[in-house]
C-alpha cells in the first residue's frame, strides 16, 4: 500500500469509530461515561469526530484535490435535508414530537 491508500484506510476506520460512538451514546446517553472512562460518550464522538477530519486533512494534503474542509454552504444545505426527512418520519409516525 502506498501512503495515499493508507489515509483512505485510516478515513474509513475513523469514520467506523464515529458511527460507534454514536451508537453507543444512542443506547447509554450521551452523558453516560462508561466504567473506566473519564470522558462522556458526547466528549468521546466528539473526539472521534476530530479524529475524522485529522484524517481527511492529512489525506486532502496528500492528494492536493483542495478538498474544503469547513464547506459552510454544505453543511446548511445537508441540515435542511436531515430536517426534511425528520419532518417526514414525524408523519409516519416513525418519530416521537
Amino acid at each position: 500500500m502506498n501512503r495515499q491508500e493508507h489515509l483512505l484506510t485510516i478515513v474509513g476506520e475513523e469514520a467506523i469509530e464515529v458511527a460507534h460512538r454514536a451508537s453507543k451514546a444512542l443506547r447509554f446517553g450521551l452523558l453516560e461515561i462508561e466504567p473506566g472512562q473519564d470522558l462522556t460518550n458526547a466528549q468521546r464522538l466528539m473526539g472521534e469526530f476530530c479524529d475524522l477530519i485529522a484524517a481527511l486533512e492529512m489525506l486532502n494534503d496528500e492528494t492536493r484535490m483542495q478538498l474544503v474542509l469547513v464547506d459552510r454552504p454544505a453543511f446548511e444545505a445537508k441540515k435542511i435535508k436531515v430536517e426534511k426527512f425528520l419532518a417526514y418520519s414525524r408523519e409516519l409516525g416513525t418519530l416521537q414530537p
